[in-house]
């Protein structure tokens, strides 16, 4: 149906990573998203690791 494989919240923070990213190509010697994409990063890891004790996603996602 409607709904997608992978939860909003996981989504939204992927998305705002990806656009830091983007943020940094262009911008190389900004340190304040440098930081913050760390933190977004380990904001995904976390909770990605929460999916999966919780059984909602597969052992093996990446």
């Amino acid at each position: 149906g409607l709904a997608s494989e992978i939860p909003e919240d996981l989504y939204h923070l992927i998305k705002q990573a990806v656009v830091i990213c983007k943020h940094l190509g262009y911008n190389c010697s900004d340190k304040d998203p440098k930081f913050r994409l760390i933190l977004i990063e380990s904001r995904i890891h976390r909770l990605a690791k929460f999916y999966k004790t919780t059984e909602q996603f597969s052992s093996n996602w990446k």
